[in-house]
């Protein structure tokens, strides 16, 4: 069976938080002396990373790998309080590239713990920005994942409760969480909807909409990057068979055995040149229709940190 035609879904790929980040380091580069250090992965792709690393930036896990008095940046995912201490003892110059929508949710936090409430987090342990959100306020905190996490939790008061999630969690990925939840502690205040990001949100979506009309579905992402894992879950419990790959290097003709139409994806913090290649390569193989599925378009943009905006009108 020859491979007849791609569908992309849109969108896809760098979300407004994802630009904000890429384009403070590449600032910074530009403004301030070398090296510029930038604590964690900026965002969760290996190419953005490297093509990063190229220009010039030096990539380290913690803070004590970065000299006194140098330039950090803290990656899109946000840090903890602990983070920023360190870093000022340090005498760094910090350059913070945390994305709005996060910081959005440590500021809730800060609010809430201040009001003396449990604050429960839905999330994944390991991820970056989990750690720094429960950095803001450890005492106040329980951390849960699953309907079975919920089971298990026991709060000091069932009628101050609040429950918070990781950003780039879903409405979908989190409403079973939710409902055990409020099941259990009636008087639990939920999450807004504002607190969802929206890429994560739209991403899912588009690709609701396309697992219908493909054989197929490829996310690009990076394996560590929690939103691509995502799409490719939500592509499979639509109902298609869907893999996650970090570049074209990775389709091989076994994955497309028996597959006529290709649906294409990108986590938000993929660039889109590694959707293109993929692109490419179907058309050599014979794709010739190649179809854009639209379920809503993007219009946000987030400022840059106000030391760069400040600077950038000055040069």
């Amino acid at each position: 069976m020859a491979l007849e035609g791609v569908v992309l879904a849109k969108p896809r790929g760098f979300c407004a938080g994802v630009e904000r980040a890429i384009e403070v380091v590449e600032r910074a580069l530009e403004i301030y002396d070398k090296p510029v250090y930038v604590r964690k992965e900026i965002v969760h792709n290996r190419h953005v990373v490297a093509a990063l690393r190229d220009q010039g930036a030096i990539f380290v896990e913690e803070l004590a790998e970065v000299p006194d008095g140098a330039t950090v940046i803290f990656s899109a995912h946000g840090v903890a309080p602990s983070v920023w201490e360190n870093a000022q003892r340090k005498n760094l110059r910090i350059i913070d590239a945390t994305c709005p929508l996060v910081t959005k949710v440590h500021l809730e936090v800060l609010r809430y713990a201040k009001r003396d409430y449990t604050i429960v987090l839905i999330g994944h342990a390991d991820h970056d920005e989990v750690t720094g959100t429960m950095g803001e306020a450890p005492e106040h905190m329980r951390l849960i994942t699953t309907v079975e996490d919920v089971e298990h939790l026991e709060v000091p008061d069932p009628q101050k409760i609040v429950c918070l999630t990781q950003t780039t969690l879903s409405m979908d990925d989190t409403a079973v969480v939710i409902d055990a939840l409020r099941a259990k502690f009636p008087a639990l205040i939920l999450p807004g909807k504002e607190d969802i990001c929206y890429a994560t949100q739209n991403r899912q979506q588009a690709v609701k909409a396309m697992a219908s009309l493909v054989d197929l579905v490829l996310v690009l992402g990076s394996s560590n990057s929690s939103n691509s894992t995502r799409l490719r879950e939500v592509a499979q419990s639509a109902g298609v068979k869907a893999v996650l790959i970090d570049q074209v290097q990775d389709i091989t003709p076994a994955l497309l055995h028996n597959v006529k139409r290709v649906g294409v994806t990108a986590g938000a913090s993929t660039p889109e040149f590694l959707v293109q290649e993929v692109v490419d390569y179907c058309q050599q193989l014979g794709a010739e229709k190649i179809q854009q599925l639209t379920v809503v378009e993007e219009d946000v943009k987030f400022h840059l940190p106000s030391e760069l905006m400040v600077l950038r009108a000055d040069t």
